[in-house]
């Protein structure tokens, strides 16, 4: 659900990264954060708590683009990966506009995934909202490891449609924008039709 600021003729989108807990969420939009003029971004706020990197978001204004003379920003969000802070993930998801789902490759993490995923569409249905219907990439994060699953198995297990998927190494910043870009051209996609 977007929010149109008329005075300053902006748009804002928000884009939520979902995953398992340590899938690469937060390593994400810290290197999106990092990589971004200093002009085009707002801060980077962070909570960490003993047992989890981000327990509530991460926030990021980033400008691309504009719809009918519009400014966009988008507003980039993490959840915390552990189901210990359900309430969180499911207020994180109010008002998203796009959601990047973040799969960890390894084979010991693909139950977290499914898990992750299954989760994803149970808070987004909570919230009001379709996962069919919502603009989503599906981004296999931690490739650059020796024990991933190839990425054909983790596409016929975790792909929920016909989503863009991004293979990724996140802290290296391969996939990082690709991912990005494709959940924001979809946003953005369905902004132009309303």
């Amino acid at each position: 659900m977007t929010f149109i600021n008329y005075a300053s003729r902006e748009i804002n989108c928000k884009i939520v990264y979902y995953g398992p807990g340590l899938c690469g969420k937060t390593t994400n939009l810290q290197y999106i954060y990092d990589s971004t003029a200093p002009a085009s971004k707002g801060k980077l706020i962070s909570l960490a708590t003993e047992t989890d990197r981000t327990l509530f978001f991460d926030f990021m204004p980033l400008e691309l683009g504009t719809v009918r003379g519009f400014k966009t920003r988008f507003h980039l969000y993490t959840v915390p990966g552990q189901v210990f802070y359900d309430a969180s993930r499911k207020l994180i998801l109010k008002g998203v506009d796009g959601v990047v789902f973040v799969a960890d490759s390894q084979e010991e993490r693909m139950d977290a995934n499914i898990e992750a995923l299954y989760n994803l569409e149970e808070n987004l249905k909570a919230n009001g909202y379709d996962l069919m219907k919502l603009p989503y990439v599906l981004q296999l994060n931690k490739r650059d490891l020796p024990n991933v699953i190839p990425p054909d198995e983790l596409v016929s297990e975790l792909r929920r449609k016909d989503e863009a998927v991004h293979e990724a190494v996140a802290y290296k910043g391969v996939g990082v924008f690709d991912t990005l870009k494709s959940v924001a051209k979809q946003v953005l996609t369905e902004l132009r039709k309303g």
